[in-house]
C-alpha cells in the first residue's frame, strides 16, 4: 500500500511546487480542490494546505473544516492555509501595513519537530498581503521574522492531530531549509516511510497493469517522445506482445527521426509497426498557412491514419496513452468553486471513436519524475533527455504552408544546429531549442552569384517547465560556425538570425 499526503488546492500558482517538495522526499501524493470531499483511507498520512489568490477575510473566501479533517490526520498550512488555520481557531489576521514578498530571515522562537535542524536564522520566501496579528489561544508561536509577528506556529487543539501553519512558502527553491521542514512534516510529524521511488513505482504498475489489463490487447499511438515511450515500456513490461504500438510518420519529424526511434523501440523490444504516411499529411496541409488550420488538419489526419492502422488488428480492448499529471489535476478557479480539468492526451479524440478502454500508466507522475522511471526501465538518455518537441513537429516551425521541400531544408538545417548544440555539450543547458523557417527570401552572394534563398531563426531557451522561458545566451562563436555550416551545406537557405524574445511577452514555438 502506496503511503500518500493530499494536498488541498486554495489555487495557489506554487501548489504544483508542493506537491514536487512532497514527491522528491520520496512520498506520494496528489492535489485535490479545496472543496472536495477528502477520502480518508488507511494510506493518508496527512493533509498540506495550499496557498490562495484570496485574503481570509473575503466574503467569498474559500473554507473548510479544519477541527473535522485534523481529527483525522496531521495539518500543515501554508500561506493562506496558516492564514486560514489562525483564523478558524479565533486568530486575527488582518491586511498587512507592510506587505512581505521575496526573501525574508526565518527566526526561530523555539524548537520544535516540523523545524528540527534548520538554524536559529535561515531564509525563506514570502509572498502574501494578509498577516497572522494574533494567534489563536490554543497556538505556540515557533517562527518570526523582522517583519511579521507570525511566520510559523502549532495549534494545540483538543481531540486533533498536530496542526501546523507556515505564513512563508518552504517549497520554493529560495527557502533554503524549506525542503527540510516539508520532510519534517512528513516523516517526524507524519510518519511517513519515504519509500515511494522509481523502482517501487514500477513494481507496482506493473503488476497493477497485469491484473487490470490480463491477457487482453492494447493499442498505442507512440510519438518518440519521452512519455510516451515510458508508458509504452511500462505496458509492454506488464503485458508483453500483447501491447501494439503504431509510429507514424507524418513528414515532419526531424531528420532521420523516423528511422532512429524505430531502432531505439527495437532495442527495447516494443512491437511497434512504424507507417510512412508522409504524402497523406503533406495532401492534407496543402494550401494551409494558417497555424491552427495546420494543427487541426495534422491532428484529424492522424486520428484517421490511427484509426485505419488499429483496424487491421483484432481483438484490441485497451487504448495507451502517456499522459502525465500535470496534464490531469484539477485545478480551482480563483473566481469561485468551478472546476477546470485540462485534457491533453496524445491522441486525443481516439476514445470515443474506436469504443477503447483508456491506459494511462504515468497520470500521477510529473516530467522529471517520468524521467526518473525511464532511468529505471533502461531507456536510453539520448531519447529520455531530448528536448520538447511540438505535436505539430515542424508544421508549426514552417511559417505559411507546408511543402515538402520546405521540409527537407528545416530538417538539414535544424540537423546541424541540434548536433552543433551536442558536439559543444550546450544541449544540456538549454530547454529547448529547434530551427524555424521562415516565409522570407532575401538577397546573398555565394562565389561570384547572387543568391535569392530562405532566412532560418534559431531558437534556444532556458526553461524550468516551459511556462516562462528565456533566451539562452548562447555563445557569439558557436552561432557564428553554426550560421556557416547551415549556409555552405543546406542549398536554398542564405541566411540565419537568432531569436532573442523571452517568454512573455513571445512565446516558445513561432506558430
Amino acid at each position: 500500500m502506496t503511503e500518500k499526503i493530499i494536498i488541498l488546492d486554495f489555487g495557489s500558482q506554487y501548489t504544483q511546487l508542493i506537491a514536487r517538495a512532497v514527491r522528491e522526499a520520496n512520498v506520494y501524493c496528489e492535489i485535490i480542490p479545496y472543496h472536495k470531499e477528502v477520502s480518508f483511507g488507511p494510506d493518508l498520512k496527512g493533509i498540506i494546505l495550499s496557498g490562495s489568490p484570496f485574503s481570509v477575510n473575503d466574503p467569498n473566501a474559500p473554507l473548510i473544516d479544519i477541527k473535522a479533517l485534523a481529527s483525522k490526520h496531521h495539518i500543515l498550512g501554508l500561506c493562506y492555509g496558516a492564514q486560514l488555520i489562525s483564523k478558524y481557531f479565533g486568530g486575527r489576521v488582518e491586511k498587512s501595513e507592510k506587505r512581505e514578498f521575496g526573501r525574508a530571515i526565518l527566526q526561530k522562537n523555539v524548537e520544535d519537530r516540523l523545524l528540527n535542524e534548520v538554524p536559529a536564522t535561515s531564509q525563506v520566501w514570502m509572498s502574501h498581503g494578509d498577516s497572522i496579528l494574533a494567534l489563536p489561544e490554543n497556538a505556540q508561536l515557533l517562527a518570526t521574522t523582522n517583519s511579521i509577528p507570525v511566520a510559523a506556529f502549532k495549534v494545540n487543539e483538543t481531540d486533533c492531530h498536530e496542526i501546523f501553519g507556515l505564513q512563508f512558502h518552504p517549497e520554493v527553491y529560495h527557502s533554503e531549509f524549506g525542503k527540510k521542514i516539508i520532510q519534517n512534516f512528513l516523516y517526524s510529524i507524519c510518519g511517513c516511510s519515504g519509500d515511494w521511488t522509481p523502482a517501487h513505482f514500477i513494481t507496482d504498475t506493473v503488476n497493477s497493469l497485469k491484473e487490470h489489463i490480463g491477457d487482453r490487447k492494447v493499442v498505442m499511438g507512440l510519438s518518440g517522445g519521452v512519455d510516451s515511450t515510458v508508458a509504452a515500456t511500462l505496458i509492454h513490461r506488464a503485458i508483453g506482445k500483447n501491447l501494439f504500438g503504431i509510429f507514424v510518420d507524418n513528414g515532419l519529424l526531424r531528420k532521420n527521426e523516423f528511422e532512429s526511434v524505430l531502432k531505439t523501440y527495437e532495442q527495447l523490444d516494443l512491437n511497434v509497426k512504424g507507417v510512412d504516411a508522409k504524402k497523406v499529411f503533406y495532401d492534407a496541409l496543402t494550401g494551409l498557412s494558417n497555424p491552427e488550420d495546420k494543427r487541426k488538419a495534422i491532428g484529424r489526419t492522424f486520428i484517421e491514419v490511427f484509426d485505419k492502422e488499429s483496424h487491421e488488428l483484432t481483438d484490441i480492448s485497451f487504448l495507451g496513452q502517456g499522459t502525465i499529471y500535470p496534464d490531469v489535476i484539477e485545478s480551482v478557479s480563483v473566481h469561485g468553486p468551478s472546476v477546470t480539468i485540462k485534457s491533453h492526451h496524445n491522441v486525443g479524440g481516439l476514445p470515443e471513436t474506436m469504443k477503447l478502454k483508456l491506459i494511462e500508466p504515468l497520470r500521477s507522475l510529473f516530467k522529471d519524475e517520468v524521467r526518473k522511471v525511464g532511468l529505471e526501465l533502461g531507456i536510453p538518455d539520448d531519447l529520455l533527455f531530448r528536448h520538447p518537441f511540438p505535436g505539430p513537429g515542424l508544421a508549426i516551425r514552417i511559417l505559411g504552408e507546408i511543402t515538402e521541400d520546405k521540409v527537407r531544408l528545416l530538417q538539414a538545417a535544424d540537423d546541424i544546429y541540434i548536433e552543433s548544440l551536442k558536439k559543444h555539450s550546450l544541449y544540456d543547458k538549454v530547454w529547448q531549442a529547434g530551427a524555424i523557417l521562415l516565409p522570407v527570401k532575401s538577397v546573398g552572394v555565394m562565389g561570384d552569384e547572387r543568391t535569392y534563398e530562405f532566412t532560418v531563426a534559431l531558437r534556444a531557451v532556458t526553461s524550468v517547465d516551459g511556462m516562462t522561458a528565456d533566451w539562452a545566451h548562447l555563445p557569439y562563436e558557436f552561432l557564428g560556425e553554426v550560421s556557416n555550416e547551415i549556409i555552405n551545406q543546406v542549398r536554398g537557405i542564405n541566411r540565419v538570425v537568432y531569436d532573442i524574445s523571452s517568454k512573455p511577452p513571445a512565446t516558445i514555438e513561432w506558430e
